[in-house]
């Protein structure tokens, strides 16, 4: 099934023939249906899009080697992903669906999402405050709120002094891509050795593509890979080495990474969740999430000091 608009749709078949035509052919790029178009609609309500797709399995981050490909191909991708200087003919792009300039949107403006997140913080904290009856959750919330706050309003600031805005803005005005949605699900491990300056990994799901900085996917991998792993420190490092090798870290990109990392935003994502879900009791579940939220968040920034001599 296909959850994206005519004009989604489009700009996802250009980006993937853009890959495909730049010499990166393992991806799942959209086969047009008989009348031309990328979207077939069924009884006129589901709507389905056909891809190309591989024999393979999934990453598997438990896999060392697999991760640092996986990083490797990362920064591969990253290379050719620029909306500037696509290469797909006209002949290949089927009409624009509303007749509009075709531009991937910009993702969203780091300090504008912390600054939201810390607002939502201090909501919850009220909420929890004037509540009666409280629960485990609510006093688990209540004890390490002030840590977890000022943690994210430390990172707030940094990323305010930082070279955050200067690399936004060139990324918006280069058209430099990012996938979205950089995890393990997304990579398929193909069979035989990789080719010499190709990838051996199949990569999928592109539906989340924007223009933003580029590491901000290295973020995204290395913050799921990083929490299977207890945040080692050596795998962690081999990583960014990884994708150095290939796309060299531009000034501030490191610190980026770290200040994304840094924020705790699954204790933000964990009481969003709890103030939005409306419910006469917390499930037990939620009171786990919320302590790994904790304890994730004291290992990171352990990982952050190891690894980007940062310091916050």
């Amino acid at each position: 099934e296909a959850a994206v608009s005519d004009r989604r749709a489009l700009l996802l078949y250009i980006l993937l023939r853009h890959l495909e035509s730049r010499g990166y052919p393992e991806v799942d790029t959209p086969v047009r249906n008989r009348e031309k178009e990328l979207v077939s609609t069924f009884r006129g309500q589901t709507r389905y899009m056909l891809k190309k797709w591989y024999a393979g399995r999934e990453c598997d981050v438990r896999r060392e080697a697999d991760v640092l490909e996986a990083v490797r191909n990362l920064a591969r991708l990253h290379e050719i992903m620029c909306w500037k200087h696509f290469s797909v003919s006209a002949a290949e792009i089927p009409p624009d669906p509303d007749g509009q300039e075709l531009s991937p949107p910009s993702g969203r403006h780091l300090k504008e999402e912390f600054l939201c997140h810390n607002r939502e913080l201090k909501k919850v904290r009220g909420y929890i405050r004037n509540k009666v009856n409280k629960g485990e959750f609510e006093y688990l919330f209540l004890k390490y709120f002030d840590s977890m706050y000022q943690l994210a309003m430390r990172v707030t600031r940094r990323l305010e002094d930082s070279d955050y805005e200067e690399l936004y803005r060139k990324s918006l005005k280069e058209g430099l891509l990012v996938h979205g949605d950089y995890n393990y699900h997304n990579l398929i491990m193909l069979p035989g050795n990789a080719r010499s300056g190709g990838a051996s990994i199949a990569t999928t799901n592109f539906e989340h593509f924007h223009r933003d900085v580029q590491v901000l996917d290295l973020y995204y991998f290395l913050r799921k890979v990083m929490e299977k792993h207890k945040w080692k420190e050596s795998l962690g490092r081999a990583m960014l080495e990884a994708y150095a090798e290939i796309r060299p870290f531009s000034p501030g990109e490191l610190e980026v990474i770290a200040l994304k990392t840094a924020y705790p935003e699954k204790f933000w994502k964990t009481a969003n969740s709890y103030y939005h879900s409306n419910k006469a009791w917390i499930p037990e579940k939620s009171v786990e999430k919320l302590q790994t939220a904790v304890l994730q968040t004291e290992e990171k920034i352990r990982f952050i000091q190891k690894i980007f001599a940062f310091s916050l």
